[in-house]
């Protein structure tokens, strides 16, 4: 697909940070980027609709010759126009559909080379942008926003048929009496005026209508996503609040364009009954005046009828095409989030070394999560990082593994040929350096294998299974009725929490990073499946540098060194015999969990 070169993106009200919204002139260009892949057939839907309209006007011409020709008894030109007219009514009808497939074809490749646009740069957008504008909007965008864009395309081909007929019968209005013309262009101040009055508030309205809706999704996913917390607090009807507020809130925006359109409707009622009035009373004229036959104020009055519906699907559109057009600059305001700086190739060589100088972090202005932390951690040995719940753990574990941006600070990989800065290194290629498992992992719909494979699609089944064995998960795998062709993900076959972290361990097998990045890997096992992660864990740690975000201190002492941080620093760093000896906050850790465990 091509690309196109468009304005830097304009970022929403700071106080309520989204993805940009596109403008006009933005969403038109991303638009016809996306129609110039498809130029050949561009040229097809134009010339078919030009001649399907061509057919529609014929048809009242014909019309009202004929009318000529009965009211002055010539019967011999009865048969003929009777053909004529006949032969316009089925080609014209003919043209008009394949002008229509063709015109539907056309905006459902264009939506479809949209859709895959938008996904894929919603795909690469970088975590700190994620971070700021929250996942509601990046959901919204590549769903509601994709749904109704591509729900619009048989009306944007309806529209251009109608257009275009719109033209063609200026043109045959034109044939019949410049005065009758005339008479027809009385529509045209009553329907300026109307859009004149509806245009500019209708754009505000469906633009604070999607935004509505983002904010809604936003509400209605945390609500999802902390389905546990929500149990655990009690706080189910307060939350049932903020969805209601924010599903009112789209409700009353979603009525205020609806009130705007149907004021708009009316008037456009009362131009048509006024269009066809001025041209019946000077057709009444020109006939008495004998300056036009009945035949030709037949015709046009027909024309202009045969308008009632091009204009009214053109105005009534309007509407629709607003709504299209906010979801529009949506879809392309996420095409004009900056894709991550393309960076030099650098693969690693042999083992790797994790070096940390300096680093911060912060998610909000003014308040860092990570505050100046300097570690290291030697090639081919592990680091396990331990603390209370938010002291900073699973931040730092993200800024090491490039998953966040430091604020400040450095981290650098060190292997056979020099170090490199994790940031220098391009985002496709970072996770070839280091491999990260969280607690929150997916499941992919499609075959075991498939979602074994996500992270190294070229592997064999032998290796899928090697990988499988040395996670523990080869048994039970094995026991499946079709093994790694088993259907999982959403409504299929029931995975629980450690199988689901063995499959995630599986994968990060199989991509072979020398560096890995548990954070909290075993922690939403339970007792029952903890002890299979931890060796699991163990089996993907050895002969790798490892930084382990341990939730159970047995993970965290079988590491070689561990670092204990609290308020975003590291307090106490050594061995686990060397932190029992001190007698600090770890000791007091290891106490806590030997008397429960």
């Amino acid at each position: 697909m091509s690309t196109v070169l468009i304005d830097r993106p304009v970022w929403t009200d700071g106080a309520s940070p989204t993805l940009p919204v596109a403008t006009a002139r933005q969403s038109l260009a991303g638009l016809g980027a996306a129609l110039r892949d498809h130029a050949g057939e561009c040229v097809a839907a134009l010339l078919l609709t030009l001649l399907a309209g061509v057919g529609l006007v014929a048809v009242p011409l014909f019309l009202g010759e004929l009318v000529d020709a009965v009211r002055a008894g010539a019967r011999q030109d009865l048969v003929p126009l009777l053909l004529l007219t006949a032969a316009g009514v089925v080609v014209g009808a003919v043209l008009a559909a394949l002008a229509r497939r063709a015109a539907e074809r056309l905006g459902a490749r264009v939506a479809a080379d949209l859709r895959e646009r938008v996904l894929e740069r919603a795909l690469g957008i970088e975590s700190r942008v994620l971070e700021r504008v929250g996942s509601g909007d990046v959901a919204s965008r590549v769903t509601e926003d994709v749904e109704n864009f591509v729900a619009a395309v048989p009306l944007a081909a309806t529209v251009f048929s109608a257009c275009t007929t719109i033209v063609v019968s200026a043109a045959g209005f034109a044939t019949v009496d410049w005065r009758l013309a005339l008479a027809f262009t009385v529509v045209f101040p009553v329907h300026w005026v109307s859009l004149r009055a509806y245009l500019p508030k209708a754009g505000p309205l469906y633009a604070a209508e999607r935004r509505a809706a983002a904010e809604r999704g936003q509400v209605v996913l945390e609500s999802l996503h902390g389905l546990a917390t929500v149990h655990a607090y009690d706080v189910a009807e307060p939350q049932t609040r903020r969805v209601a507020v924010a599903s009112e809130r789209t409700l009353t925006a979603a009525t205020r364009a609806l009130r705007l359109f149907v004021l708009f409707m009316k008037s456009m009622n009362a131009a048509e009954a006024l269009g066809l009035s001025a041209i019946l009373l000077t057709g009444y004229w020109l006939v008495d005046a004998g300056a036009v036959t009945v035949g030709e104020v037949t015709a046009a009055a027909l024309l202009f009828h045969r308008l009632f519906d091009p204009l009214g699907t053109v105005l009534l559109s309007f509407d629709d095409v607003q709504r299209a057009g906010a979801a529009l600059a949506r879809i392309v305001g996420v095409t004009l989030v900056p894709p991550p700086a393309s960076k030099p190739d650098r693969p690693h060589a042999g083992p790797v070394g994790v070096v940390a100088r300096g680093l911060r972090h912060s998610y909000e202005e003014g308040h860092e999560v990570v505050r100046g932390i300097d570690v290291e951690v030697p090639a081919g040995t592990s680091l396990a990082v331990v603390g209370a719940s938010g002291a900073g753990k699973t931040t730092l574990a993200g800024v090491l593994a490039g998953v966040f941006p430091p604020s400040a600070g450095r981290t650098l990989l060190v292997d056979a040929r020099g170090s490199v800065d994790v940031g220098d290194l391009d985002p496709g290629q970072v996770r070839d350096w280091i491999g990260v498992v969280s607690q929150e992992t997916h499941v992919f719909a499609g075959s075991l294998r498939d979602d074994v494979l996500f992270a190294a699609p070229r592997s064999t089944d032998e290796q899928v299974h090697a990988a499988l064995r040395a996670v523990g998960a080869g048994a039970w795998v094995a026991a499946l009725p079709a093994g790694l062709d088993t259907a999982v993900g959403a409504g299929e076959h029931p995975l629980t929490a450690a199988r689901v972290q063995q499959l995630a361990l599986a994968r990060l097998l199989l991509r072979d990073p020398p560096v890995v990045v548990l954070d909290e890997a075993t922690a939403e096992a339970g007792s029952s499946g903890a002890r299979d992660l931890e060796r699991a864990a163990a089996a993907l740690v050895e002969g790798r540098t490892a930084v382990v975000v341990a939730h159970r201190l047995t993970q965290a002492r079988a590491c070689d060194r561990i670092a204990v941080v609290a308020d975003g620093l590291v307090v106490e760093l050594g061995t686990h015999d060397e932190l029992v000896a001190l007698g600090g906050r770890y000791a007091d850790l290891w106490s806590a969990w030997s008397r429960r465990y």
